[in-house]
């Protein structure tokens, strides 16, 4: 390990070279433009940049992005006019430079896979909009609900995942070039002028938080972003992986590669993605943590959190797309997730509701009369839709001391997954109109965060672009006596 890897850290990405190689071309091109370095010597460093590149991809050895290690070559190939190339710089922000140029691009790649997600995820709550499954809470069946109401809950959380990058983005697309060490130098570099060469949108200005804080919490940022979204897909695999608990479970995946098979018991059927999934984005939670931890309790502008790769970036994309397998593979038994449903009492709080709505009887009474009702069926061993109505007449009767106020037909729709789910009318609710609603509206949330990640990917390209067009420009004008 080098010095200047013992002053970055060790955990390089391994796009930093392509990095720093655009460092160099933005910074050759701003002071040939402001008359820092004379015309000639510019044309003659920006040549030999093109050709130390060049030379080295064709050789196929390992290149490094540290300044130090390029320097030499740049010298031999121009004279010693080629450490021109570092005025008004440090490895420093060279280094925070590269970190954000990685940190960025990680951003976006995570942000199409994440989008990707989102639209499979989409697509299979469309084919399950009356689809009726329990929904649990404290672990116990609570209430019924449908399986595209479930999966929307977990879209809406994704897409927050998608904000949560896009916000950060904004801050992140900031340029610490010209900084120097902390203090910028006495050379008036156009930091400005560096940030637009390199895509950037605008600057970190404070040159000491350029290098020394905004690098570690830019970092902390997307990190927290990731492990937020690393924590609701472990939360999916279980739920989903809990079924397989059941003897006939009502989620499966599909099988082949998604499941294996026992080695010993041929019956059994092991659920290998869900628990993939749930391992991976427990990994990822630990990795982003790590970069927290890295960060904290340092004095300003040590390198323990600060590396070219500063939040590891295949993880996320890992997660993703196992997930996205998941979505792929994921089996409903329609017929099953029902019985489930009617198996388990969850819509007795319906009867409350009812009792209140159509006959005026304080909800306490009804929820009280509906717990009695439930205590009665699991006793006898019967479903709530097996209770004979002239016995939960009964029962209401002994309790209130008057007569039940709903006849035999309201009385076993109330208790109807199906009449429960569809009767709901509050904004975000289970019901078809507000779940295609939902479906809408998440459809044309992902198109719009396609358009932005188009959009931020086409102005980089254009940056790199006219980047190279103006390093091949001034390139051209060396002569042959500045070649070594």
């Amino acid at each position: 390990m080098t010095s200047g890897d013992f002053n970055r850290g060790s955990r390089g990405g391994g796009r930093s070279v392509e990095f720093f190689d655009r460092i160099n071309k933005a910074s050759i091109v701003m002071l040939d433009e402001g008359g820092l370095v004379a015309h000639p010597i510019a044309a003659a460093i920006a040549n030999g940049i093109t050709r130390v590149i060049a030379n080295e991809q064709a050789s196929g050895v390992q290149r490094s992005a540290d300044y130090l290690d390029f320097e030499p070559k740049l010298i031999a190939m121009v004279g010693q006019d080629a450490s021109r190339l570092h005025i008004g710089r440090s490895r420093q922000d060279i280094g925070a430079t590269i970190a954000r140029m990685s940190l960025r691009d990680a951003v976006l790649k995570a942000f199409e896979a994440l989008a990707v997600s989102r639209e499979k995820l989409l697509a299979l709550a469309a084919q399950h909009t009356q689809t009726i499954i329990p929904a649990y809470t404290h672990g116990v069946q609570a209430q019924p609900t449908t399986f595209a109401h479930y999966l929307l809950a977990l879209a809406s959380a994704l897409a927050r995942d998608s904000e949560r990058l896009q916000q950060a983005w904004r801050r992140i697309n900031k340029s610490p070039l010209g900084a120097a060490a902390l203090g910028t130098s006495s050379f008036l570099v156009d930091r400005r002028r560096l940030a637009d060469l390199l895509g950037f949108d605008g600057l970190v200005e404070n040159s000491y938080d350029a290098n020394h804080l905004s690098s570690v919490d830019s970092s902390l940022e997307v990190a927290s972003a990731l492990q937020i979204s690393a924590i609701q897909l472990g939360q999916f695999a279980q739920d989903i992986h809990a079924q397989y608990a059941e003897p006939s479970p009502w989620f499966l995946l599909s099988e082949g590669r998604l499941t294996g098979v026992s080695s010993i018991m041929p019956q059994k059927r092991n659920p290998a993605a869900l628990e993939q999934l749930r391992t991976q984005s427990s990994i990822l939670v630990g990795e982003m943590q790590t970069v927290f931890l890295l960060a904290h309790n340092n004095r300003t502008g040590m390198f323990d959190s600060r590396s070219y790769d500063p939040v590891p970036s295949e993880r996320p994309l890992q997660v993703y797309g196992l997930f996205q397998q998941v979505m792929d593979g994921l089996l409903v038994d329609k017929d099953r997730a029902l019985a489930e449903v009617n198996a388990g009492y969850s819509t007795t709080s319906e009867i409350a509701d009812a009792l209140l709505r159509t006959a005026d009887v304080p909800f306490r009474i009804g929820h009280h009369y509906a717990s009695l009702l439930t205590n009665y069926g699991r006793s006898k061993g019967i479903q709530l839709n097996e209770i004979p109505h002239a016995e939960a007449a009964r029962i209401y009767r002994e309790e209130t001391k008057q007569d039940f106020p709903l006849g035999e037909a309201v009385f076993k729709e109330t208790i109807s997954a199906e009449h429960m789910v569809s009767g709901s009318r509050g904004i975000g609710g289970p019901q078809l109109a507000e779940v295609t609603r939902m479906l809408g509206d998440e459809s044309a949330r992902i198109k719009s965060d396609l358009d932005w990640l188009e959009c931020q990917r086409g102005r980089l390209a254009d940056a790199d672009t006219s980047l190279n067009e103006a390093v091949a420009v001034l390139a051209v004008g060396a002569t042959g006596a500045t070649d070594r």
